[in-house]
């Protein structure tokens, strides 16, 4: 049985959420509805959130696969300046859910309920993003955590994918197979509804990345053994290069310094997994002034990466010839 969790509960997962996927948080007010900023460098959002629990849908005539929030605001309407998500929250999957408020506002119904089918809540647990026909031009959207921002900044046009069966069963083939959506597949659908569907695609593909390397490396940067939820999945080629690919044998999982290190060409390793430093730019660094915290840098770094235990998750060697010429070594 799901557990049921305070709303201050909830925001805590719905900040969890947020911080994992890089961004940050302001909360502008802690009672439900929440009012929130998020963030990085590049974007900002203010957001008001409405969240609930989960449940089975439960009661007479209801389908076996329902679940539900129960909604038990006073009226639901758009606030100036902000996105307002209607969400639930699923615990035993530990999914997201995302209700298109166009479709509910004004004042609800006396124990209204928005409902979700089981399964798309399972398939957003699988394929991180999942998409449930309502009828009525409308669609529930289920997530993982790690699409939250992804949710958000694609909100209003998500939610239109209800408009049209032909967009959302496109949408849907691309999530569940992790298609990589080309000119002619995006060409069957609407304009305004392309872009998102390429950004959730990509967050897809990224996102597995991600999620099998760190898992390959326990979580913990291969150069100085950290982790405390301090690192990145790089790819060893770069990913803007022709030959770079997703699987996990071209990944590394590097704490933000180091991963800043490698890109730059500040530090290596070899097809022995040895890891070297480059001379010449300490050399650089030394003419700048700019050797500051050095010796404690070379001190943290082991002297062979933390390779994972099985043989297919470790560096490719010939993607670590071809990201060592790419970067000057």
């Amino acid at each position: 049985m799901a557990k049921i969790y305070k709303k201050k509960d909830l925001l805590f997962f719905v900040s969890q959420a947020i911080n994992d996927c890089g961004w940050n948080i302001i909360y502008l007010n802690d009672e439900h509805p929440f009012k929130v900023k998020i963030f990085n460098q590049n974007n900002n959002f203010l957001v008001k959130i409405i969240i609930y629990n989960i449940t089975h849908g439960g009661g007479y005539k209801r389908a076996a696969n329902e679940y539900r929030i129960q909604f038990k605001e006073p009226s639901i309407e758009y606030e100036t300046g902000f996105l307002t998500l209607i969400l639930g929250y699923y615990d035993i999957l530990q999914v997201f859910a995302g209700f298109d408020i166009s479709k509910h506002l004004g004042t609800p119904g006396y124990s209204s309920s928005f409902q979700i089918k089981e399964e798309t809540l399972e398939k957003a647990s699988i394929n991180g993003f999942s998409a449930c026909d309502k009828g009525n031009n409308e669609i529930a959207v289920a997530f993982r955590p790690d699409f939250f921002v992804e949710y958000v900044s694609n909100l209003e046009v998500l939610h239109t994918f209800g408009e049209s069966r032909t967009d959302l069963s496109i949408f849907q083939n691309v999530l569940e197979n992790e298609i990589v959506p080309n000119d002619e597949l995006l060409q069957q659908i609407s304009t305004p509804r392309q872009k998102t569907l390429q950004t959730i695609s990509k967050a897809q593909r990224d996102n597995s990345f991600r999620s099998r390397v760190l898992r390959a490396y326990n979580y913990k940067c291969a150069f100085s053994g950290i982790q405390l939820k301090l690192v990145d999945a790089a790819h060893i080629v770069p990913v803007n290069y022709e030959g770079s690919t997703d699987e996990t044998s071209n990944g590394i999982a590097l704490s933000p310094n180091y991963h800043k290190a490698y890109d730059k060409g500040l530090i290596t390793f070899n097809e022995s997994y040895q890891i070297l430093f480059n001379d010449n730019e300490i050399q650089k660094l030394k003419n700048m002034n700019l050797t500051g915290g050095l010796k404690l840098f070379l001190k943290n770094t082991r002297p062979i990466i933390d390779v994972p235990p099985a043989l297919s998750d470790r560096p490719n060697v010939a993607y670590i010839k071809t990201a060592n010429r790419l970067r000057g070594w």
